[in-house]
């Protein structure tokens, strides 16, 4: 993109009443946010959905003034800008109806790795530092990155355990680069930058820190990844936000269970309840519903346990089937298999407790 386009995107973004929503109607009508700074009204009132109050600002030169003095900050503090036109620009969060116009970061976004969203309380237990652990050696070796915020607790435990295991991870923030926030991880985030990770905002410096804010952030976490995972959450916590702008996304979303007296396993524990996310059985099934291989010698193979009965010809005919394919869905093995949905269920499930196959999201089947 032409740098000079930051410059117009930087000042629009000072201008009350145009949200990324807003703003992308504006420059996709118009060609770009250059010819939207210099537009008539009556042409950006032409954009459908532009209201009168969302266009008193535009073309204040003072705004423009401000848009340049954080262009040239951001180059001496070595802060990256890009828009949802660059290559680096992560891709599934162009998806996202409302995701930001333009991103501030510093470190390396790599579009090669899968990255994986993971949020959950700032007051972690034991139980779900553990489960951090274990997830994230599980991973280690795979193609991918990690996402959190940078916050106490569950963010930084999954930052801390990503480095690591040698996993590049990515903090999105909730304010400008020239400061971190909590103070307490100032050197967490010098961790990330060192190991090939990144710090993320969409907010300039002269957005300052609000309440609101880690809420839009959340819906940045929510959209990086097609996946999220949540550790621990009580009823209402952030991360339940995290997991309705994913739902919305339509992301895979996963949710730790826990005791129902656990406070901080309660709000798991309903996002299950209420279908909002799958159920972690254990790790090893996880690892294998994102798509990924878990490390062997931590999750050695075991051998299944019941035999299946030589009279129960049907279950033999779906093992069969499953164990031709990497991975096949409920309509395609009764395609292939003659046998009806209502039949087939109980077949699965068998299959499934004898150990022979897991069920993925999506009812995908594949030998375990």
């Amino acid at each position: 993109m032409n740098p000079e386009e930051y410059l117009y995107i930087l000042a629009l973004k000072q201008c009350k009443n145009i949200g990324n929503i807003n703003l992308k109607k504006l420059i996709n009508h118009l060609g770009s946010a250059k010819k939207v700074w210099e537009s008539s009204p009556k042409s950006l009132l032409s954009t459908t959905g532009i209201g009168k109050q969302s266009i008193l600002n535009i073309g204040n030169k003072d705004l423009l003034l401000t848009a340049e003095k954080e262009i040239k900050l951001s180059e001496k503090l070595g802060i990256n800008i890009i828009s949802q036109n660059d290559a680096l620009y992560p891709k599934h969060l162009l998806n996202c109806d409302d995701s930001p116009v333009i991103l501030f970061y510093k470190g390396n976004l790599n579009p090669d790795l899968n990255p994986i969203s993971i949020v959950g309380t700032r007051k972690m237990t034991a139980y779900g530092k553990t489960f951090i652990q274990d997830l994230l050696a599980g991973l280690s070796g795979s193609k991918i990155s990690t996402v959190s915020g940078l916050a106490l607790g569950v963010d930084s435990s999954v930052h801390e355990e990503s480095l690591k295991n040698q996993i590049p991870t990515m903090a999105v923030l909730a304010q400008g680069l020239c400061s971190i926030y909590p103070a307490k991880n100032k050197n967490l985030a010098h961790k990330i930058l060192e190991n090939d990770g990144a710090l993320i905002t969409e907010y300039a410096s002269f957005e300052g820190m609000a309440k609101e804010n880690f809420l839009q952030r959340n819906r940045i976490i929510a959209g990086f990844s097609p996946n999220l995972i949540v550790v621990e959450t009580a009823y209402g916590g952030g991360s339940i936000t995290t997991v309705n702008c994913a739902n919305q996304y339509n992301r895979d979303v996963f949710a730790l269970p826990g005791r129902v007296t656990d406070v901080y396993s309660q709000g798991c524990n309903q996002l299950i309840s209420l279908n909002k996310a799958e159920t972690i059985v254990d790790i090893n099934s996880l690892i294998k519903n994102l798509n990924f291989i878990p490390q062997p010698e931590l999750f050695p193979k075991e051998e299944p346990k019941i035999e299946i009965d030589p009279e129960k010809k049907d279950h033999h005919k779906i093992l069969a089937i499953i164990t031709e394919n990497k991975s096949i869905s409920l309509d395609e093995l009764a395609d292939q298999s003659g046998i009806l949905h209502h039949k087939l269920l109980p077949i699965l499930l068998d299959l499934e407790i004898y150990g022979y196959i897991n069920c993925l999201s999506g009812r995908q089947y594949q030998l375990n």
